[in-house]
């Protein structure tokens, strides 16, 4: 029931990522596999791979921002200032973005957020190159972005691109596939592992009382009695239930009468 910090290398998909780490990891236990967001062949960065139970987690952590850095290459000159005031008008905040061509969501405009967008500098050698940070709601097509703008200043496309943060994992804590090979080989492994239990640092947290505690892990619903304490939350929020520092489940706020919560996914 963990999560391993991934640094894909530029080449294979993220499936694939992901079935080589399976495949790495079999002979200690590991059958099953899920990656938190796809990142196209050519680009590189932070890759988490759930392992085993912690794949039911994957919507969870799918859901929130994440950052990348890269290139933008200008089909036109273009100064530092002019891209930025650009941004600031138009691509900062709530944008409409519609899916790019090859991708496998239906093609229809998305409202997504864009939280931070900068263009960090210009190139010296080629002064239509621009390193860029950029951070975004989930969902966000990153070369559809530099598409979009490349529209507002005679034309752009992306040369590199690397995620940088994926929700709460970030690239300082990442992995290299050579760093895990080596670490199953020196059977120092379980030090790269990240518990499930990090669910709380996305998830609003909820204490609860330790008597109906085998009923709950058997899919009994979380009744008000069941609280550790009052909590004021609202209808259809996502929550994880834990019992002191032990993960319990993850469940959906009803306030149903006597049902404060109904379980989503349950460890037992």
């Amino acid at each position: 029931f963990s999560i391993i910090n991934i640094d894909k290398p530029a080449g294979p998909t993220s499936f694939s990522i992901s079935d080589y780490v399976r495949k790495l990891l079999a002979p200690l236990g590991v059958t099953k596999t899920s990656h938190f967001g796809t990142l196209d062949p050519m680009v590189t960065g932070v890759l988490p791979i759930a392992l085993n139970r912690a794949c039911k987690l994957t919507g969870y952590f799918l859901r929130q921002d994440k950052e990348y850095i890269g290139i933008m290459h200008t089909h036109k000159d273009v100064t530092k200032e002019e891209i930025e005031e650009i941004i600031k008008k138009k691509f900062l905040g709530k944008i409409m973005q519609k899916p790019p061509v090859k991708s496998r969501v239906k093609r229809q405009l998305r409202e997504r957020e864009i939280k931070k967008f900068e263009i960090l500098e210009q190139g010296e050698e080629d002064k239509r190159d621009f390193l860029f940070i950029a951070e975004v709601q989930a969902g966000t097509y990153i070369r559809k972005l530099i598409d979009d703008l490349g529209r507002e200043i005679g034309g752009a496309h992306m040369l590199e691109l690397r995620r940088t943060r994926a929700c709460i994992f970030p690239e300082s804590e990442s992995i290299t596939l050579y760093e895990l090979e080596k670490a199953i080989k020196e059977n120092n492994f379980n030090k790269h592992l990240i518990p499930g239990d990090v669910i709380n640092k996305i998830l609003p947290t909820v204490q609860i009382r330790k008597k109906n505690l085998d009923k709950i892990l058997h899919g009994q619903p979380i009744y008000k009695e069941d609280l550790a304490k009052k909590e004021n939350l609202k209808i259809g929020e996502e929550i994880a239930i834990f019992l002191d520092k032990r993960f319990i489940q993850t469940a959906r706020v009803v306030n149903e009468k006597n049902i404060f919560a109904r379980p989503q996914f349950v460890l037992n």
